[in-house]
């Protein structure tokens, strides 16, 4: 799993475009992990959406499913490769998600207050792979997201996180050098590449400022 660049699709963002071509562009830019979200559809629309995007995906990204184990149980009844599922704090249980999806599936976690560190403690060791953490800043892609924790609170989380944290909430490619510093394992982005123009380009420009910051940061680090 490739957590430096991370996809959550929004279709309302994709536009005419749509999701699947989206992705397509986004993973050939180099996007290493793809989520679905869509807190609207239904079932069966979000069974659509899947197969569209393990199409688009080709088997070159990790792809996992926002909210709903019952869909990613369902893709993988179908025959749709779907690696696992993000879930919020109010959403299925991990530790019943990891049991019904195996120890080989992705498990991520939404996180962002203390109380959630306490409660990912108690928790069995592996059963997160990862932490979706934020928001960063304000953002209009979803609506009830907690406040804003910036750059700085992003980065007292992360250092107490047992697991890989991955900056989420109004992230651009001019956030990488400080996400990174503070120990970001990646950025996951919305409009950043639903609403691109070029989604391959915008997906290949935040891997690239990723990259660079990590080069700098070592640099740095060796002087």
């Amino acid at each position: 799993m490739r957590l430096e660049v991370m996809l959550v699709t929004d279709r309302a963002l994709c536009g005419i475009r749509g999701v699947g071509e989206t992705v397509r562009r986004a993973v050939d830019g180099g996007a290493g992990t793809v989520q679905l979200r869509d807190k609207r559809a239904g079932a069966g629309e979000l069974l659509r959406q899947a197969e569209q995007i393990a199409g688009a995906i080709d088997g070159r990204a990790a792809f996992v499913i926002n909210d709903r184990l019952d869909v990613v149980l369902a893709a993988r009844e179908r025959g749709i490769p779907v690696d696992g599922v993000h879930l919020g704090q109010g959403d299925v249980d991990v530790v019943r998600a990891r049991d019904a999806l195996g120890p080989a599936a992705v498990v991520g976690l939404t996180a962002h207050t203390p109380a959630h560190l306490a409660a990912l403690a108690a928790l069995p060791r592996g059963t997160v792979d990862y932490l979706g953490v934020g928001v960063i800043r304000p953002t209009s892609t979803k609506r009830d997201h907690p406040p804003a924790i910036g750059v700085a609170g992003f980065a007292r989380f992360a250092a107490a996180a047992p697991v890989p944290c991955v900056a989420i909430g109004g992230v651009r490619a001019a956030d990488a050098g400080a996400l990174r510093r503070a120990g970001a394992a990646g950025l996951a982005v919305v409009s950043a590449v639903c609403a691109a123009q070029d989604p391959e380009r915008a997906a290949r420009e935040l891997l690239a400022a990723w990259r660079n910051a990590g080069a700098g940061h070592a640099n740095g680090a060796g002087r």
